[in-house]
């Protein structure tokens, strides 16, 4: 009975039944993982913004209205026993303070979504902005080292009058030099 080992966890019990493993005590268990229902965010954030856009409508006012006067008179004018909501209208006032209390929320995460896209929207405009204005700056400063570059450059109408300063300088040197060998000759 020495040489013997004991019957490890997962075999086969005195009864013949297998046993499933024991837990080992030296290891923490592993975590459950609560299981939720599977939902897409962004198909229930679409489905509120639709819903949302629909109740600032005039068409879900006018429909509103219409089913509130049809409930109000079918439950003032209509025979006694078809009646499902008399007078104080109970069943009215809290029909309508369901639709509110899931209006509310509904109207808000499509406010908070737009929220986000407006900021998405103003970011890349931004950032657009900050381009344009470094397109902008660069260009002047090309502008400015071209203007500074052509200040060094000789013109056409500067090299003009430079040719035309040295004609003058040069009649002026023969009118000077005939009138001296004029002199001379006397």
């Amino acid at each position: 009975m020495a040489g013997e080992e004991r019957p490890r966890a997962g075999s086969t019990g005195a009864s013949g039944l297998v046993r499933p493993p024991r837990p080992r005590l030296d290891q923490p268990k592993a975590p459950r993982r609560l299981r939720l229902p599977d939902y897409d965010p962004e198909a229930f954030g679409r489905f509120s913004e639709r819903i949302a856009r629909f109740l600032g409508t005039g068409r879900f006012i006018v429909w509103m209205t219409l089913i509130i006067i049809l409930w109000v008179v079918w439950n003032v004018f209509a025979p006694e026993p078809l009646r499902f909501d008399e007078y104080p209208f109970i069943f009215l006032t809290f029909m309508l303070s369901l639709q509110a209390s899931y209006a509310a929320p509904l109207i808000l995460l499509a406010q908070n979504r737009q929220d986000d896209r407006d900021r998405v929207t103003h970011e890349q405009d931004r950032t657009q902005n900050e381009r344009s204005i470094a397109d902008t700056e660069y260009l002047t400063r090309e502008i400015a080292a071209l203007r500074m570059g052509l200040g060094e450059v000789a013109t056409r109408d500067w090299i003009r009058s430079e040719l035309q300063d040295m004609v003058r300088d040069m009649e002026d040197r023969q009118v000077l030099s005939a009138a001296e060998s004029d002199e001379g000759d006397r």
